[in-house]
């Protein structure tokens, strides 16, 4: 099971036990969206801390800067925010700007890019197969843990049935980039749709034909000792810790 997203090493960062680095990440999350938005400070030491661990982890800054990209339709809303916002309004290089639009447009920004990064940590230093692991020691919902396993399992089936079925319109004459064209691609949308719905039939008569009870196996390990948590969530710590301080003199 292959992922673009997981980068692999042998830092402690990787080895770490997923479940903790996921408690980990869902706490650095949480004390993000708590931050006040006009406590800079505090945004700071949190981009210091992921500073820290993309270090320890050995994962270049172009390697999270690339696949940031992804919130550039919200960092576009937030640039318009200090424009179409009301109240007290201030000059910069000439321009009126809403101040309460500024800080709006700058708490999106900042905990959105905080929020992307985070889960891009996780996922570059925690193999797809570890996540389900960590979600199952953690006592998730059966039922969650099974469909995002299979989903993992076959996503990479269904991406090589799409191309195949790209490769053959594109022998058949078909071409993307003509807006009458857009017809085909919904219906090759569709039966793609079909067909993954089918294959999901076939593979869950076969794994009943094998025997499955509806739960997925967990390799035995043993259980993490306080000192793995107490590594694991420090960098979440620091983050609270930034956050209640924030909180604190608000």
């Amino acid at each position: 099971m292959n992922s673009v997203l997981y980068r692999h090493g042998d830092s402690a960062v990787h080895r770490a036990r997923p479940e903790i680095k996921i408690v980990a990440a869902f706490l650095a999350v949480l004390c993000v969206v708590a931050t006040p938005r006009t406590a800079f400070w505090a945004f700071g030491v949190d981009a210091l801390v992921l500073l820290i661990v993309w270090t320890v982890a050995t994962v270049p800054l172009g390697w999270f800067a690339r696949r940031a990209l992804i919130e550039l339709p919200f960092v576009v809303l937030a640039l318009l925010l200090p424009f179409t916002g009301g109240g007290e309004r201030v000059a910069v290089l000439g321009i009126p700007l809403s101040v309460d639009g500024l800080l709006a447009g700058w708490n999106i920004v900042v905990k959105g890019t905080l929020g992307v990064l985070i889960s891009l940590t996780l996922a570059a230093t925690t193999h797809p197969r570890d996540l389900i692991v960590g979600l199952q020691r953690l006592r998730v919902p059966v039922l969650l843990t099974t469909i995002a396993s299979l989903m993992l399992r076959y996503v990479e089936v269904i991406a090589a049935e799409a191309r195949r079925m790209r490769q053959a319109r594109l022998c058949r004459g078909h071409d993307p980039r003509f807006l009458w064209q857009a017809g085909a691609t919904a219906r090759g949308m569709g039966t793609l749709f079909l067909r993954s719905f089918e294959r999901g039939e076939r593979v869950h008569l076969a794994m009943l034909a094998r025997g499955w009870t509806g739960t997925m196996p967990m390799p035995p390990a043993a259980r993490a000792g306080g000192s793995s948590w107490l590594a694991g969530l420090t960098p979440a710590l620091v983050m609270a810790a930034a956050g209640g301080c924030a909180l604190w003199t608000v």
